[in-house]
This record gives C-alpha cells, sequence and structure tokens, in this order.
C-alpha cells in the first residue's frame, strides 16, 4: 500500500508550543495505546523532556491481551517507569497518582525541604487518539479535557489542577516521517490518523492480511473467516453484515469501515500487534 505521511501544520506547531512549556514542567507522562505501544511512540516527545522523568502509560489496557503485558514488562526492564491502565475504569486514577507520586518523589521532598508548596508540574503527551485527555479526566476526577474517538480532539494546550499536581495536555502529535510503514499502519487501524487522509481499501486490506497472521480465531469468531486473500476475507466481512449493493455486488467501503470500526472498539477481542522488535526499532528498550 502507498507509504502513509502525515503531519499537518497544527502538529509542527504543537511541537513549537510543548519546547516552550517543557521548560515550566517537572516530569512527563507518555500516553500510549496498549494495543501497539511501539507504534503509537513518538521519541520527539520524549527528547522534550530533556533528562526530566517521564512515565509511559499504557492506556486502553482493556483492548489489549496479554502480549501488552509482555512489552510493558520489557519496557519496565529498561528502567523506564511503566503501568499499563485503561484511563475509564474506576482505579486507574489510584494507579497513576501513585506511580506519579513514586516518579516525583525527590523532586518533592527538595521542595519539602525549602517550605515550598509548589505543586509538581507533568506535560501530558503522546500521540493523536492514545486518551490522553482521558488520562487528565480520571486524575482530574472529572471531565476537565475534552475527549474523542478520533485523532485531533484536543488542538490547544490547557493546564489542568489535579490535587497535588497541574497537568499541561497538549495536542495529540505524530512523528514528522514514519520510517517504519507497519507500525504507520498500526496507528492507522487504531484511529491515530484522521481517516480522511487514508486510502481505507489498502488499510482494510493491510489489517486483514496482519490479524489473519496473528489472530486467525478473532476473524473466525467475527466474520465466519477462514483465511483466505485479502480482498476475499474483505468480501467475507461484508456477507457476514450484509453489506451488499444493488446487484448484489459487495459494498466495499462499508465492510472497511465496519471492520476498522470492529478492531478499535475491541469487536475483534483483545490485541497487541506490536512486538519485542519493534519496542527496540522504536527506542522504548
Amino acid at each position: 500500500m502507498n507509504n502513509i505521511q502525515w503531519y499537518p501544520g497544527h502538529m509542527a506547531k504543537a511541537v513549537r508550543m510543548m519546547e516552550e512549556n517543557f521548560k515550566l514542567c517537572d516530569a512527563a507522562v507518555c500516553v500510549l495505546d496498549a494495543r501497539a505501544p511501539a507504534s503509537s511512540y513518538n521519541p520527539r516527545l520524549v527528547s522534550l523532556a530533556a533528562g526530566k522523568p517521564v512515565l509511559y502509560v499504557f492506556n486502553k489496557g482493556d483492548l489489549a491481551d496479554g502480549g501488552a503485558d509482555l512489552l510493558l514488562a520489557r519496557v519496565r526492564q529498561s528502567g523506564k517507569r511503566a503501568l499499563k491502565i485503561c484511563a475509564v475504569s474506576s482505579g486507574a486514577a489510584r494507579q497513576l497518582q501513585a506511580a506519579m507520586e513514586e516518579l516525583t518523589a525527590e523532586i518533592a521532598a527538595r521542595r519539602s525541604a525549602r517550605g515550598s508548596s509548589k505543586p509538581i508540574r507533568f506535560l501530558v503527551a503522546g500521540v493523536p487518539n492514545t486518551g490522553k485527555s482521558a488520562v487528565i479526566n480520571a486524575l482530574a476526577g472529572e471531565k476537565k479535557a475534552a475527549t474523542g474517538d478520533k485523532a485531533g480532539v484536543t488542538r490547544g494546550k490547557q493546564w489542568v489542577k489535579c490535587g497535588a499536581f497541574e497537568l499541561l495536555d497538549t495536542p495529540g502529535v505524530m512523528p514528522p516521517a514514519f520510517e517504519d510503514q507497519a507500525r504507520a499502519r498500526r496507528l492507522a487501524y487504531l484511529g491515530s490518523i484522521n481517516d480522511d487522509v487514508l486510502a481505507l481499501d489498502e488499510l482494510a486490506l493491510a489489517l486483514l492480511s496482519e490479524m489473519e497472521e496473528k489472530y486467525p480465531a478473532a476473524l473466525a469468531a467475527r466474520y465466519g473467516i477462514e483465511g483466505g486473500s485479502p480482498l476475499g476475507m474483505l468480501e467475507s466481512v461484508c456477507a457476514r453484515r450484509g453489506f451488499l449493493l444493488r446487484g448484489g455486488e459487495f459494498d466495499y467501503e462499508r465492510g472497511e469501515r465496519a471492520l476498522l470500526d470492529d478492531l478499535r472498539k475491541g469487536k475483534l477481542g483483545k490485541i497487541c500487534l506490536d512486538g519485542v522488535q519493534d519496542l527496540r526499532e522504536a527506542g522504548l528498550i
């Protein structure tokens, strides 16, 4: 399929904004999608931290299988602070707060020794649609940041007070170029790239091929697919869902969108599309 490249002007502006504001922050929370943590990692965001402590949050953990736990363990073994959560679950705020307190314990101790009550500030960053705003809302205990199930919901910065912390919510930012197209496709599958700029026919066929390789049982359970070519599998999706045009021809476009929607909403079961090698190539380990 054609190479995926997507770096609109507002993202370049967002990076410049983060560069300007990170000096106001003490630490960072890097939000990743647990279903593809390496693919949803933008090393540029972490490079902005310039040596400040970073917490890696594998969000949407309720949609990920044991593969995500394996990758989480490898990230921790590399010396990074990381945890897996579902930001919209009841226990997420407690897990996040504990991890953030541990991450910045030395900073808090130094401030306490000086008699300072200045709150610890975190920059919350990630590629689009990983759930940055949901993480902030979990910590705040209420809806402070706009959320959505598509890329580009957050467009400007906003400070949110969350107990002893102040959080800077930032727009989702992609890498300027995708060096690994397999990881770029996974971001597109999961909705981190606006569907309007993608060739959904090519994307759906690539997804079916990858799912047949990694999760054939999921395709069989949802669509009755038992192998075959990517186009044949797409036709099975259309047949199972009743997506037919006049004359009995398959409505491929509806099938493509339904397939992607099923994946994003967890209707194909729990998954993790990345592997350890992806972590290594992305620079997470």
